[in-house]
């Protein structure tokens, strides 16, 4: 496996892991408050979760494609890792701030 492909599967690990916390609080803030603020983001959350879940699942465990993904040449997996990258970045931010 490419060293970026090895990159795009732990951010996906990692926006997994971001976006379970996210959910959590803001589902946490929607039962508190009632706010539809806070369901929009609990909603968001959820989306993200089965997007970056099922792409941690393709680029993990699913064999036909993971194995595609590894040979799938240079500029492709390169902007398929700076998105995954992108996205962690983002949620991490918005962690910052949800936790702030």
């Amino acid at each position: 496996m490419g060293l970026w492909f090895d990159v795009t599967q732990a951010a996906a690990g990692v926006n997994v892991l971001l976006l379970l916390v996210l959910g959590g609080i803001w589902v946490r803030n929607y039962r508190r408050f009632g706010s539809k603020h806070a369901l929009g983001l609990s909603i968001f959350a959820a989306l993200m979760l089965a997007e970056n879940g099922l792409a941690l699942y393709y680029f993990t465990m699913d064999p036909m494609l993971s194995g595609w993904f590894t040979h799938m040449p240079g500029p492709p997996e390169l902007a398929m890792m700076l998105l995954r990258v992108l996205t962690t970045v983002a949620l991490i931010f918005l962690l910052w701030v949800t936790w702030d």
